[in-house]
Parts: structure tokens; sequence; C-alpha cells
């Protein structure tokens, strides 16, 4: 036995067809059970979508489900049974009524259509709108329906004190039999009805571009109200009748109007009487502001009782104590005092536009018009970098205006937060939303600001429908081809300030698309910039590094780094410097994850040069032979000595001036994208020791302590200072190469020893030398005397003689 259940109720009463004062068009994506009988005695159940009307089996499949809905509120329930081999053993099928409730089915369509109360008023307006519609295009060949000269409009007046807001609009009306069809069966939409009749006379050449095609607006009104009134009057009838319906109520009146202050010449008026919490919404204010944000551009004059006042000067009485003053003063001329006052008044006044910017020819629209719409529609004080204004026609056709604003939002980082209301969608100018989390736009371009008007979208549809939307996705896809055509209309400005502006706002916007938009990749990578070995103060775009690549050079090298400075001074870039080639300086923290993505850009791969195996494209094998035979035992003596710290050790071609470098495993992290991992791991370090595993230890073999080790791994191998060199010159590697030392302090200190030994007696006299710590408490400074030597004189023995 298949049973219904709500949420198939509900999927069946919102595809339904037929007519209803006003639709809204049919949802995006659903599909409904139908129960088809494939073989005796046997059902089956199929699915078959509302969407699509080019399939063949579209027409039979609506009229299936019209079919369900009519048994369904007829009351009647079908069980299917299965037939078994043996007849004779089958139970007799038992049948059952399906009962509705007609309480429960309204509030399952007002609550499942409809999660915002306000828009209740959107909903009645765009059935009003449809009513002067049908009004305006059958009055071409009927004349007479214009009979009385009343202008097509739409006005609400409100009343405040008792809750009542009262929608009044002179389009076609409706006779008695209408109202039944279309007030008094749920999802009986009529426009839709409207339409089927265009399309079957074969006379649809008009304007058909009426809003509602869904049969559900009208209920809408139950979200606010406890009681609807609607009174009407159509052209094809004498008579004006009114209609009476209350929320979770089974039944409705229908009735005729015979007070004379009441009747109209044309037209419908609702009369709305709000519950006591939605009371809020009879003050004119509320009503005026919603019509400005839903309905701004509905194509008829919308106006509102307002109240108004003017500035008056009136004579104010004097006091009778200061006319007795003036009168002895004997003043015989005194102007008569008066004050400013306002008086007020109630009169109509008109709250929307009836022509949008975007509904107009582009040739037609001037900049300045452009930018006053932009600043006006999203508060915005400054002019945009730029504008596109087109519209798209074919499978999905919808108009559009899009903007790039001239600078970011203050304190707020959309790309982390995508609901940034930047974009107003339109369904037939009546506007739908604007709180959008990737339907209409990505992610990386939340900046982008603007409108959209589509035809096909439904009316009164929820967001979540939205996101499973085909057209949506058409939409979305020709969207994004027209915002970067409009971004890279601003990188090949001549004015090259107004790109450099967008870069320093939006760049990162951009990158982020690298990583998640692969099928754009060929459009954001024209517009990333980025510094590099040839230009440390002006930014690049990959095109020109491309033009200013070696003939001989294959691959697009990159260095990521914390800053350019660290990247600028990397040994890394030593052997590439030396051959002129040009590295680009990543030095942005998303930087190497967006390249990365990239993968290559006009068949030019992305290079890494920390990382292991680097091509520079000037491989000597016979040479490299001899170094190899030469330096193989050291490099085996210094894997030795460092262990499990790196994965080998070999000998560099990337070197000039450097004794060694460590280099990242092939498909391990950079120094660079170790540091950020660093920073933002909570706690598991399990994929940090597993990728700093992989670390290259490379020497260079023309540096001097490269070849001094190179002598002491042949002649004395077990060294006590040639095992600490080794270890000195890792640590020294790690820092250098980018990479954090694990033991800070220890390498400090095997810094020092090696300065003492380099620095001991280097500037010390040969006694200071020998007696290092005698030191004179004299503080003064003794001149020593110089004796010279004397030739001794022969001797006598006359004394005096000896004395001379």
């Amino acid at each position: 036995m298949h049973r219904l259940t709500r949420r198939s109720v509900s999927a069946i009463l919102r595809t339904g067809g037929g007519a209803r004062y006003r639709n809204s068009a049919a949802p995006i994506s659903c599909s409904v059970p139908i129960f088809d009988s494939v073989g005796e005695g046997e059902s089956r159940s199929r699915w078959y979508s509302v969407l699509l009307p080019k399939r063949s089996d579209t027409v039979k499949s609506l009229s299936q489900v019209q079919h369900l809905k009519d048994t369904l509120f007829l009351g009647k329930r079908y069980e299917s049974t299965s037939a078994a081999s043996d007849a004779s053993a089958t139970p007799p099928a038992e049948r059952y009524e399906y009962q509705a409730e007609v309480s429960r089915l309204m509030d399952l369509i007002v609550n499942s259509l409809y999660s915002n109360k306000e828009v209740f008023l959107r909903e009645l307006i765009s059935n009003a709108s449809d009513a002067l519609d049908k009004l305006r295009f059958l009055s071409v060949t009927q004349p007479d329906l214009l009979k009385g000269g009343v202008d097509l409009d739409i006005r609400i007046q409100t009343d405040k004190e008792n809750g009542i807001v009262t929608i009044t609009d002179t389009g076609i009306g409706m006779t008695q039999q209408e109202l039944v069809d279309c007030l008094g069966t749920i999802a009986q939409s009529g426009t839709a009805k409207f339409l089927k009749a265009l399309k079957d006379s074969k006379d649809a050449g008009g304007d058909n571009n009426l809003i509602g095609q869904f049969g559900v607006g009208f209920y809408s009104a139950f979200l606010v109200c406890d009681r609807v009134v609607v009174s009407t009057k159509s052209p094809k009838s004498d008579k004006q009748y009114v209609w009476e319906g209350e929320a979770n109520a089974s039944s409705y009146t229908i009735r005729e109007e015979t007070d004379p202050e009441k009747l109209l010449p044309r037209g419908t008026c609702l009369t709305l009487h709000l519950k006591r919490d939605d009371k809020g919404f009879a003050h004119p204010e509320r009503i005026q502001k919603l019509v400005k944000n839903y309905s701004q551009f509905v194509s008829f004059p919308i106006y509102t009782w307002q109240e108004k006042g003017f500035t008056k000067e009136v004579e104010v009485d004097e006091d009778p104590a200061e006319t007795k003053k003036d009168g002895q003063d004997e003043q015989p001329e005194k102007k008569k005092k008066t004050k400013t006052v306002v008086e007020k008044y109630w009169d109509w006044e008109l709250t929307n536009e009836t022509q949008p910017i975007w509904l107009r020819n582009p040739k037609e629209v001037t900049t300045e018009e452009y930018n006053e719409f932009y600043k006006i529609t999203f508060n915005e004080y400054l002019d945009p970098l730029a504008s596109s204004h087109f519209t798209t026609e074919g499978e999905v056709e919808f108009r559009s205006i899009l903007y790039v604003p001239a600078i970011a939002p203050m304190g707020k980082d959309d790309i982390v937060n995508p609901k940034t209301k930047n974009i107003r969608l339109y369904v037939k100018r009546v506007f739908i939303s604007d709180d959008f989390d990737g339907e209409l736009f990505p992610r990386y371009l939340s900046f982008v600001k603007g409108v959209v008007d589509s035809n096909d979208l439904p009316l009164n549809v929820s967001r979540e429908i939205l996101q499973e939307s085909r057209i949506v996705r058409i939409m979305r896809k020709r969207l994004v081809r027209k915002a970067f055509d409009m971004i890279l209309g601003i990188s090949m400005s001549e004015n090259k300030d107004d790109y450099d502006k967008f870069w320093e706002n939006f760049g990162k916007h951009l990158k982020l698309g690298c990583i998640e938009d692969r099928e754009n990749h060929k459009r954001i990578a024209p517009l990333l910039r980025f510094f590099s070995s040839q230009s440390v103060d002006e930014l690049i775009s990959l095109d020109e590094y491309v033009e200013n690549m070696k003939p001989e050079q294959k691959d697009i090298y990159y260095m990521a780094a914390d800053s350019v400075t660290s990247a600028r001074n990397t040994p890394f870039l030593e052997r590439l410097l030396e051959k002129d080639l040009e590295v680009l300086f990543l030095v942005d923290p998303i930087d190497e994850v967006a390249i990365q993505n990239l993968k290559a850009y006009k068949e030019k791969n992305f290079v890494d040069i920390s990382k292991e195996d680097l091509d520079l494209g000037d491989k000597n094998e016979e040479k490299d032979k001899e170094i190899k035979q030469e330096f193989g035992q050291t490099c085996d003596w210094i894997k030795k000595r460092l262990g499990d710290k790196v994965a080998s050790v070999q000998i560099s071609n990337r070197l000039s001036s450097s004794p060694c470098v460590l280099v990242s495993g092939k498909f391990g992290w950079s120094a660079n994208m170790e540091r950020l991992m660093k920073a933002q791991t909570a706690g598991d370090t399990s994929s940090l020791d597993f990728m700093r595993g992989r670390r290259v230890f490379e020497i260079n073999p023309e540096h001097p302590i490269i070849r001094n080790l190179n002598t002491a791994c042949k002649s004395n191998p077990n060294d006590e200072d040639a095992q600490k060199a080794i270890d000195l010159l890792y640590d020294a590697a790690l820092v250098s190469s980018g990479f954090t030392p694990e033991n800070p302090a220890q390498l400090g200190g095997k810094i020092y020893e090696m300065m003492d030994i380099a620095l001991s007696g280097k500037w010390s006299t040969p006694i200071e030398a020998q007696h290092p710590g005698a030191i004179s408490n004299n503080t003064e400074t003794v001149e020593a005397e110089v004796v010279e030597p004397v030739e001794a004189a022969p001797t006598s023995s006359n004394p005096i003689l000896d004395k001379c």
C-alpha cells in the first residue's frame, strides 16, 4: 500500500496547475510520485518532473498530478495490491477514502512556501499588477473594458487603530464564478489559465509578462490576517461580489455587494484584518517601506495613504497685560504677532518607480545614472570601479547590472562570511531576496554587487528550492562569466591605478577562486599579480612573466616566503640569479596554495625552487658523475651523522655561494607552508612530523667548508670536531632555508662555541696570551727607560785613569 506523506501532499499542491487570482510561477525543481498502473493488480511509483516542459511526457504527468490533486480534494483513497501467481490465494482488495483537512492544507501551503511574513504585501501587490496587466492586454481587442476612464494603478490604505490594510486595484476584477475558481480552489492560478488561453488562441504576441503562475500567492495574506474580505467588480458583469474567508476555516462565503458606498467602478479591493501580533503592518510608514523594498519596480504606479504637512503663519493671541502695557507706551502702529505651525493632512503619495534602470537600453543610460543607481541601491558614497549592464536570452532569460566596488567594506571579511546582501534578485521586477549563500555567485566573488531580474524564476518559493534550481545554476555561470569580463576590463584599462586599487582590495578573493573554482582557472589566472626577483617594487602578471621567460626556460619558477626581503635573500635563488631566470615571490599566506591549485599556465608548469629535483636545464652527466664519485662517500657520512633528520643527502645544482641548503621533498611541505600549518594546527602534530621527514640536505661541492669535510671524511671520519661541524652546518641550513630550529638554545650554544674558538687570541698580546689572568691594577702609564749597551774599557792599574 502506497501512502502519501505530508511532504508529498505539499509537493503536489505546489505543482498543481490551474488558475487563481494571481500566480507565482511553477517551482524550480519539484518531483512528485505518481502511482501508475503497470500490471494487472500491481502498481509502481514513478517520478515525473514538473519543471521540464520540453519532454514529451510532461503534459501527461501534469494531468496525472492534477487528477491526483482532484482526487485528494474529493476525499477518495485507493489501495493497490500485488498480484500473486495464484490468483485464488490473493485476498480481496479493500478501499479507503482519503480525508483532507482543509485548514491543515492551508497551513502547509502558507508555512512551507513563505518564511518571512513581510512577503504577504509583495504577493498581493503582484496579484494586483497581474489584474492590471490582463485588463491592459484584453482592452486592445475589447476597448469597452476600459469604460469609466479609471486610471490603472494600485492604492494601499491603512487603519493603524483597527489594524486594517486595504489594497485596491483597477484591474480586470472577477465574476462570481471566477471567485469560486480562483479563491475557492487552493493552488488554482488565474494567471496560468489566462496564459494558457493566449497560447491556445495563438495570439500571444502581446505583453504576457505576467508575474503569477502558481496559484497560492493570495493565501500568503493569512500569514498576518485573521480574516480577508475581497470585493471585486468585473467589467464583464453588472454585479459586484464579496468573497470572505477566515484563517484555519474550512469554508468561505460569497455575496453580492449592495452598499452603494462600497461599489467599485472596476477592479478589486482587498481588506486585510490583521492578527493582534501583526498589527504593526498597519503603520503607513512600514507599508511604504515594504513597497519600496519589494515592489519598487512594478510596472504600475503604487500609491500609499500618507500623512503630510505644510507650514503656514498664524496669528498669536496677545496677552492682555502686555496689551495694556503697550497701550501706555502709546505705540499706534504695532505689527501683529504670528508663529509658524505645521498643518497636517492625509493624501495619496506615489511610492514606486515604474521603469527600473536595467530595463532600459544600455546605450541610453549614462555613466552618471549607473553610478547614482549604485550609490542609492547599496548605500555607497564612492563611484564603482566598473559596471556591466547586459541581457541574457536563450535557455534562460534575465537582465542584470553588476558593479565592482571601489573599496572593500570596513571591518568585514567577505571571504569568511559570504552573506553580504550584495546581489538583489528580482522576478519580473518584484524583489525576492538579497540573502544568498553562494547560489548566484561563489563566495570568492561575493564582493561583486548588482541586481538580477529574471522572468523564469518562481516568485513565492523558498531559498532552499532555489538552491536546487537548474535555472539558478545556469544564471550563476553566466553571471560569473560577466563578472570576470568586467574585472578583465579593469586590468586592461589605460589607468593602471584602477587595477592596483582593485587588487589591493580584492586580490585575495581571486586567489581563493584558484582554490575553490577549477572551472574558471583560465579566467582567474590572467588577473593574478605577484612580485618577482626582477620586479620587487611592482606587481607583475603571469602574462608578463611568460613574455620575459628565456627561450630555453620550460617552467615558471616561484618561491614562497613571508616577505619579499626573505625571498630575495634565500639561498635557493643563487644559481637562478646567475642564469638570469625570473622567480615569482609568493609572500601572501594564500599564494602558495593558489599556485599549487593552478598547476600550470599557458602550458608552463609551476615549479617550487625550494623542492627537490630542481631542473634548471643545464645538466652535465659526465661532470655530475665525477662529483658523485668524489663526494658520494661524504654524502653517506653526513647522512649517517644526521640520521632521521633528513631523508637523504645529495649534491646540489642550485647553490653557488652557500655551502648547503635544506630542501623539501617533492610532495612535502615547503618551509613557508610548514610555518603556516604550525600556526594553524590544533595540537595534532602527526602530519607535521610526516611532512618534515621528507627534507633533503643538499651540499655545494665547490664550497671550502664542504671540501674540508670531504677531506675529514676520508682521513678521520670519527673526528669529534668534524662531527660537530656537520651538526652546526645542518642547523645553519635549517635557518637559512626558512625552517624553524627545533632547539634554538642548543643552536645558540654551538654558535657561541665556534665563535670562541675562532676569536680566541685574535686581538691579544703575547704576554696576555701567556698570562691571560694577569691584569695590572695600575691605571697609570709608565714609560720604560731605554738603556743602550756600552762597550767596556780595558782595566788600568791607576785608579784615576780608571775614573776618566
